[in-house]
């Protein structure tokens, strides 16, 4: 693990990922997000209510099995697939430099034309997401769209290794659905993959405490619960970020299964709920973006779903979030 080796871009694309395990519940089954009220292009798993973003009708978006099955048609995790339902991930850079740097991409359609017309979901026409493949690095990226339909965005990504680059976007042509893409990335250089992050309930980010209670089941719906204090006291006024008083991403160790969860009906804090369940018992990693004083943050949490884990660790246990899984510096860009 704490080896160096030189890979090349190609190497870096395939880089094996790392684990540790967590516990929040048991059980067996895919990472899918409940469905919200007038977002009929996704199997539905009822959330008990809806969050700010419901109006918005934003579901994980899911991978299909053929390009003819979109993710959501299919009920599979997104992420897994470059192209789905007829659209194509392009990435005109897909092996960027240590530190910062520019991304450049497309969505392509069956006719390989960039598409240039997007439904607008939580404020964004397309939400972008980089993950390194041990999972120690997050990025939630707000690229900008070129008449052209190419999209750019800064981008810190603080290690050579292999990343994965996630498309989360509606197209707006009629009759289609929600897809999130998922494409590798590769930055050369000498690669020394870090361990999973440890199992623990509480993640500290910028001061902020976050803990995370609830289950996640695999094969049945739960409720994680994230509750976010500063110096002992809970944070009551977070304020809205895209629509909602809280984002998650979960992905999946191994393949990095996407899905991207809105909460259940709540706020201004502390406690920001979600329903979700999950598509497998293995090992994922939980980003969740919250703001407040007019910046955003983001706690990281390993978790485990199924295959007897044990189950939540006792509270108390704290370690810093995961040091690049943070909006710092080329970690939240905004277009």
């Amino acid at each position: 693990m704490n080896t160096g080796l030189k890979i090349t871009a190609y190497a870096a694309a395939l880089a094996a990922t790392f684990g540790a395990a967590y516990g929040v519940g048991t059980g067996v089954g895919p990472v899918e997000e409940p469905k919200k009220a007038g977002h009929g292009d996704h199997a539905a798993t009822p959330a008990p209510t809806k969050s700010p973003a419901a109006a918005d009708g934003h579901a994980g978006h899911e991978a299909g099995a053929t390009t003819d099955t979109p993710a959501a048609a299919a009920n599979l995790p997104g992420g897994l697939q470059i192209s789905d339902g007829g659209y194509s991930l392009a990435l005109e850079t897909p092996t960027p430099a240590v530190g910062k740097s520019v991304l450049k991409f497309s969505i392509k359609d069956a006719a390989g034309k960039k598409v240039t017309a997007f439904t607008t979901e939580h404020g964004k026409e397309l939400h972008f997401i980089v993950a390194s493949r041990d999972l120690t690095t997050f990025r939630h990226l707000h690229p900008v769209k070129a008449a052209d339909g190419t999209w750019t965005t800064p981008v810190d990504l603080p290690a050579a290794g292999g990343y994965k680059a996630f498309a989360d976007f509606k197209p707006a042509a009629p009759g289609a659905q929600g897809l999130t893409l998922g494409a590798d990335l590769a930055v050369p250089g000498a690669y020394a993959p870090k361990a999973m992050p440890p199992v623990v309930p509480t993640a500290t980010v910028d001061g902020y405490q976050v803990r995370l209670g609830g289950t996640l089941d695999p094969g049945k719906a739960g409720e994680l619960k994230l509750t976010v204090t500063k110096a002992g006291k809970p944070v009551t006024d977070l304020e809205p970020y895209l629509g909602a008083y809280g984002h998650l991403v979960a992905l999946r160790d191994g393949d990095l299964a996407y899905l991207h969860v809105h909460p259940n009906e709540g706020g201004p804090g502390p406690d920001v709920s979600f329903t979700a369940t999950a598509p497998s018992v293995g090992t994922y990693r939980l980003f969740l973006d919250f703001q407040h004083q007019g910046k955003v943050r983001t706690a990281a949490f390993t978790v485990t779903a199924g295959g007897g884990k044990s189950p939540l660790p006792a509270p108390g246990t704290t370690v810093p979030a995961a040091g690049e899984a943070t909006h710092g510096a080329g970690g939240h860009a905004h277009g």
